[in-house]
């Protein structure tokens, strides 16, 4: 997106990362938690108005790992797992995250819950407490990922029809796209 916050874009009359928040808002778990890294103030601005908690991540430029870790670590002590939703992706309706926590529920015993759209796995992606200590070791650009390859069997896939799990926004033309 070059020198443009990709999160402040427009996108049907909304940032795109209002909506990645609404989502998570609509969906009625608590506390959400925005972590902020590149144009904070500007981030929180178009936020204010949300029952949100704002995070901010000093070491941002370092990559999404370091958001990671900021945001796990800012968790009350007795949250029993976090939905890590990316906020440039402003198509994942609440159902989708409602979906990811009924089956952590079910399947308590589980590291991770994530959706998956054709056998390819998406996001956003729900963490147990029991992997939180691994998300502290991250660094770097990378997310989750490998945590999940080393889970195994103890990560739920949830299947879902939704392409919203895999459209994220990264480029002009992504944007194009989406308001097309």
């Amino acid at each position: 997106m070059g020198a443009d916050n990709k999160l402040l874009q427009e996108l049907r009359g909304r940032p795109i990362l209002r909506h990645a928040v609404e989502a998570q808002l609509e969906a009625r778990l608590a506390p959400v938690l925005v972590v902020t890294g590149h144009q904070r103030a500007e981030v929180e601005a178009v936020l204010a108005d949300l029952p949100v908690r704002f995070v901010h991540n000093p070491d941002y430029a370092s990559g999404l790992a370091g958001s990671l870790r900021a945001g796990v670590a800012a968790l009350p002590p007795d949250a029993e797992a976090a939905v890590v939703s990316l906020g440039d992706m402003p198509n994942v309706t609440p159902q989708v995250i409602e979906r990811l926590a009924e089956s952590h529920l079910r399947q308590p015993d589980a590291l991770a819950v994530v959706p998956t759209l054709f056998g390819h796995r998406g996001n956003p992606v729900l963490l147990a407490r029991a992997i939180f200590p691994a998300v502290s070791l991250l660094s770097g650009d990378r997310g989750a990922r490998r945590l999940l390859d080393e889970a195994g069997n103890r990560v739920v896939e949830v299947p879902f029809e939704d392409p919203a799990i895999a459209i994220d926004v990264d480029t002009p033309e992504a944007l194009k796209a989406l308001r097309g």
